[in-house]
């Protein structure tokens, strides 16, 4: 009777493998380091939100549990300031920029994506130059311009310079690009006209680029502090942020309220995040035409 020796033990990880695999779990500590770091100071903040007065929010080693959790803080800075006031104010501009922008970025996108015409690259690639120019630079003679249009304290005069973004048109262009031509030939065929085809084909097309320029808009506008500093002066038509720093001088002494009212503004743009990131991502139910 013949016996069959087992074969020794081999380890699976190759050496090709193992060479492989280190680089992958170095790269993935690296990723998780960057998460901390980045995630930290927002968790610190929500800590610091919850804290009661008893508790050390600057001791040496940050401690991010409250060790007696409370909501007073969120309840002080909300009856004791005009955080309803600046939440509309908020919700209002960012709201009204966000349909404006959709609206125009859409129309100036749509010719420099399906029309022929001579100089279209020069205006489209003169158009996306813009986003070089730091904002810093066009606030000026947008003031003096927003200033002679009567536009100082206003909610017109907050939404001005955000109507129509270079951001926007490069996406909504590419989004667009990206129709069959066959749709549009179509659609010409049965007589509808240049809006018609804007309308009924491309938006509903592009929806997942839609809703991405939207939440982007949102977003920035809902944390944007420079330009309501500039051309608001009337506490009565401040924005979030002008609250918030508005805070920092009532409510100098203790940066638990300070950390509060960060914290009262950041909820809205979590749940505008979370009810449309499901849209982002294109599906097959995203995309149609309108009848």
């Amino acid at each position: 009777m013949k016996l069959f020796k087992s074969k020794p033990y081999q380890s699976s990880l190759t050496p090709n493998l193992a060479q492989n695999l280190v680089p992958s779990i170095l790269f993935f500590v690296l990723l998780i380091a960057i998460a901390i770091i980045t995630v930290f100071p927002l968790l610190w903040l929500v800590s610091n939100a919850f804290k009661s007065p008893s508790e050390n929010i600057f001791q040496s080693v940050p401690q991010l549990l409250p060790s007696q959790p409370t909501i007073a803080n969120l309840v002080k800075v909300w009856q004791n300031s005009r955080f309803d006031l600046y939440l509309w104010n908020s919700f209002l501009v960012s709201s009204i920029t966000v349909i404006l922008n959709l609206l125009f970025c859409s129309l100036a996108a749509f010719p420099l994506a399906r029309m022929d015409f001579k100089g279209r690259e020069v205006i489209f690639w003169a158009i996306v130059g813009t986003t070089m120019i730091p904002f810093q630079i066009t606030m000026i003679p947008l003031y003096i311009l927003a200033v002679k249009l009567n536009l100082q304290n206003t909610y017109a005069g907050l939404i001005f310079p955000y109507i129509i973004s270079a951001f926007g048109i490069f996406l909504l262009r590419q989004a667009f690009q990206t129709v069959p031509k066959e749709m549009e030939e179509a659609a010409r065929i049965d007589g509808c006209s240049s809006i018609g085809i804007w309308w009924h084909i491309m938006l509903p097309s592009a929806n997942p680029a839609l809703i991405t320029l939207a939440v982007f808009t949102f977003v920035a506008m809902w944390g944007d502090f420079l330009w309501p500093l500039v051309i608001v002066d009337k506490p009565a038509l401040y924005t979030l942020p002008r609250g918030i720093a508005s805070l920092a001088s009532a409510f100098s002494e203790d940066w638990r309220l300070i950390a509060a009212g960060s914290v009262i503004s950041l909820l809205p743009v979590f749940i505008v995040f979370i009810f449309l990131q499901r849209y982002i991502i294109p599906t097959e139910s995203s995309s149609g035409v309108k009848g």
